[in-house]
């Protein structure tokens, strides 16, 4: 574990734009990965781009959804290795990292599922309001990272 506080063996410990470099990188994949997603909910509530099917929107955010996702993972661990212990011991990081993988489960199973067919209104709203659920808990669970 001592090498992983050596700021000889981590970039993002040793040059000062490095961290928040990687960090914006991470936000902003976050939140594109996060918007693409709500595009879908929220046609799934009504709202939002009405003129096409959630089926439809989903298909065209697809691509965008996984690119976000993959920048996400691929800058969140290099922030992770940064201080690794630091994050281990986070219960805020704990819950990000158990939140993320439910919430990817989610939305590539139950969520895309409900998206393409054609389900109740009362089964579509709840259904866009636990993926809303989920990704926005993942948003304060980063803020809160930095507090705990």
């Amino acid at each position: 574990m001592f090498l992983a506080y050596d700021p000889a063996t981590n970039p993002l410990n040793t040059n000062e734009w490095a961290f928040p470099l990687c960090e914006c990188f991470h936000l902003a994949a976050l939140a594109f990965s996060i918007g693409t997603i709500s595009m879908v909910d929220l046609r799934l509530l009504g709202a939002g781009v009405t003129e096409r099917s959630a089926a439809q929107l989903m298909r065209d955010t697809e691509v965008w959804t996984l690119l976000g996702l993959t920048v996400v993972i691929g800058s969140g661990l290099a922030i992770f290795s940064s201080d690794p212990i630091h994050y281990l011991r986070n219960g805020a990081f704990q819950f990000k990292m158990a939140g993320l993988l439910v919430a990817m489960i989610y939305n590539y199973t139950i969520h895309r599922g409900i998206a393409r067919g054609n389900r109740s209104a009362a089964v579509t709203v709840t259904a866009a309001c636990v993926s809303l659920a989920l990704w926005a808990s993942l948003v304060f669970a980063g803020v809160f990272i930095g507090f705990i």
